[in-house]
């Protein structure tokens, strides 16, 4: 039997590229910089995890396919069009998972379940019809690799929506309504460097645990009434 090469934990950041993070693209651009180089600066933890980072709108694009960060030399990219498909993402996911997974175990290492990390600023355009997916996405019964998915919403997402995402109510977060949207999409992606960081550095201790930080400027969904 071939010796196990390791122990990974898939992540995936699935970002709002819609028109209205337009005015916060800078913002957004510096904060998955931050993301990027923060996983560097940490390579022992940076070789627990791999990430991939998806942009949603009308469709999904990969801006960057599941990576081990320590051998990426060009950052990913995002861009801003379009509408708030989640519909889109959660489709997206449903299909790429199982793929990168199966494609992780076929190169000899066991998997975590994978984490999704999930930023809009919006309701969801395509109304209700996102549901379903998202619903066959996070079914263990059917989906042996569902993610955990952490869902932050800014600007105009709801709280009960960012708790309808979210597969706990405690990984449902939704800005504070002074918060400024630029800080918050910053402290977002300080939040999940942090993570991310808690986690590997979790499975290296051989103590695998998913480390969810709340970001600054951020309350749970579920406090909102």
């Amino acid at each position: 039997m071939a010796e196990t090469r390791g122990v990974l934990l898939p992540a995936y950041v699935v970002a709002d590229e819609s028109a209205s993070m337009g005015p916060y693209y800078q913002d957004l651009s510096g904060g998955l910089a931050a993301l990027c180089n923060g996983l560097r600066a940490e390579p022992m933890i940076a070789a627990k995890v791999r990430l991939a980072i998806l942009g949603f709108s009308d469709d999904v694009q990969l801006r960057q396919g599941l990576s081990d960060m320590r051998m990426v030399e060009r950052l990913p990219q995002l861009a801003v069009r379009g509408a708030t498909n989640y519909g889109a993402a959660f489709a997206d996911l449903l299909q790429r998972i199982p793929h990168d997974v199966q494609m992780l175990k076929n190169d000899g290492y066991k998997v975590h379940r994978p984490v999704a990390f999930f930023l809009s600023d919006g309701q969801p355009t395509d109304g209700r019809h996102w549901h379903d997916p998202h619903r066959m996405l996070v079914d263990r019964n059917t989906q042996p690799f569902a993610p955990n998915i952490i869902a932050c919403g800014i600007g105009s997402a709801r709280a009960d929506t960012m708790l309808q995402v979210a597969t706990r109510q405690e990984f449902a977060f939704v800005a504070l309504p002074s918060a400024d949207i630029g800080r918050a999409i910053a402290e977002f992606f300080h939040a999940l460097t942090a993570s991310l960081v808690a986690s590997g550095r979790a499975m290296a201790d051989g103590n695998p645990t998913l480390v969810v930080n709340r970001p600054e400027q951020f309350r749970l969904a579920i406090d909102e009434v």
